[in-house]
């Protein structure tokens, strides 16, 4: 699901799509405490390596330590989340494993109009899609981005935003490419109505790889956004055109680019959304941290055409369940390789409570991938039901099975697992 991250409503990565709209609100953000959480969890698995043949059963040790934190209004502001897990093994399948999740983004008022901001997202993410998920399977990704933003109000109506930024992306593993990154954007926008707006922006993005490799990218694009009583609609449309020079090779690519964000509350209860973008990048940049659903594979550098979309619904019972149904799919378009991975698939998530203390927990998700390169499909189902019993108001106790299963056409991809979980968690 496409995320957009902290009090400003604007996406870590600024693009062009953003520019014209990513504002401060009118409304002041209100403060949110520090609030700390955090975790004890054993969980058995009959197939820890998920092999097709040599199954390998092992308990899991994990402990995780939460944080979330919104600072008051005011000169400067931020917005923190963070996940810190560890886990061991029993039988040492594989070696203690560290897990993090950070989303941070905060900004400084300089002086009127011109503002700095700051913003970091730590991820562990997949090295080859074609490998099973898998701690041998991925590597820890940070995004660092920092620099000064000035808007400059021309009327009532009408306003100039320039932006230039400067992006750091780190990957653990040593084998993987790093890569800096400069990123200029002007935009104007124009408030035509109380409801919609609409602007020209231009962006232009030079990444530097620690290969001594070279991706530049622009972008022109029209931008809008409208609002109705039950319905937010933003997005826009334009060209962009990449260009990459590899050991002394220089290709380039252009086409159309563009993004487009709906929700909709169909009644009080029920909420539609839809999130969809194509862009022309590369596989340093943060496109698989503003959707959840992407992977890049790092096998190589390569400028990528990149599309995904992702819809669903989101519903609250009167009996205080909740049910959300997401659908997704994505492609990646390796174009200086010439090979093309797609994605698409379902998840459900249903949770209600049982008795006043006691809630259930359910999801089900299907996806299929697609490798032109080798000619491969596949095809994962994953189920999961759980059990939550609240022994404290911050203490509870949570139960649960799963399984999954992927077939493919390499049998090597193949395999079946079973897990059962139990875990402590505290608030």
């Amino acid at each position: 699901m496409a995320k957009l991250i902290g009090p400003w409503k604007c996406p870590p990565s600024i693009t062009a799509a953003a520019l014209a709209f990513c504002v401060l609100p009118s409304q002041p953000v209100l403060a949110e405490p520090l609030t700390l959480s955090g975790g004890l969890t054993n969980r058995y698995s009959d197939n820890i390596t998920r092999d097709s043949d040599n199954e390998i059963s092992d308990v899991e040790t994990r402990a995780n330590l939460r944080l979330s934190h919104q600072t008051d209004p005011g000169q400067c502001e931020a917005n923190t989340y963070a996940d810190l897990g560890y886990g061991i093994w029993h039988d040492t399948t594989y070696d203690p494993e560290t897990y993090t999740t950070l989303d941070f983004q905060g900004d400084c008022e300089l002086t009127t109009g011109l503002r700095w901001e700051v913003a970091d997202n730590l991820r562990d993410v997949t090295r080859d899609t074609r490998g099973n998920d898998t701690p041998d399977n991925t590597t820890r990704k940070n995004v660092f981005r920092t620099g000064p933003v000035y808007a400059l109000r021309l009327s009532n109506v009408d306003q100039l935003r320039f932006s230039l930024q400067y992006e750091d992306t780190e990957f653990e593993e040593p084998e993987e490419t790093d890569s800096d990154r400069y990123i200029g954007s002007v935009g104007w926008s124009r408030m035509f109505s109380p409801t919609f707006s609409g602007g020209v922006s231009v962006q232009t993005n030079q990444a530097e790889f620690d290969t001594g490799a070279e991706i530049d990218t622009d972008v022109v694009s029209l931008d809008f956004s409208q609002t109705w009583a039950t319905t937010s609609l933003s997005g826009s449309v334009g060209v962009s055109e990449i260009e990459s020079s590899f050991g002394g090779n220089s290709t380039s690519s252009d086409g159309l680019v563009g993004d487009i964000s709906l929700e909709r509350q169909i009644n009080p209860v029920t909420t539609f959304y839809i999130n969809g973008s194509r862009e022309f990048t590369d596989q340093t940049s943060d496109f698989d941290i503003r959707f959840d659903d992407f992977v890049f594979d790092l096998r190589e550098i390569s400028e990528v055409e990149v599309t995904a979309i992702n819809t669903g619904i989101r519903r609250q019972f009167s009996d205080s369940s909740q049910l959300n149904v997401n659908v997704f799919a994505n492609r990646s378009d390796y174009i200086r390789v010439d090979e093309k991975e797609d994605r698409l698939g379902l998840a459900v998530n249903y949770q209600r409570p049982v008795l006043p203390l006691l809630t259930l927990q359910s999801s089900a998700r299907y996806q299929y991938q697609s490798f032109d390169e080798d000619d491969v499909d596949e095809e994962t189902i994953s189920l999961e039901v759980g059990l939550t019993y609240e022994l404290t108001r911050d203490l509870g106790i949570t139960g649960r099975i799963g399984h999954t299963s992927e077939s493919s056409d390499l049998s090597t991809s193949e395999y079946d697992e079973n897990w059962v979980s139990l875990g402590l968690d505290y608030r």
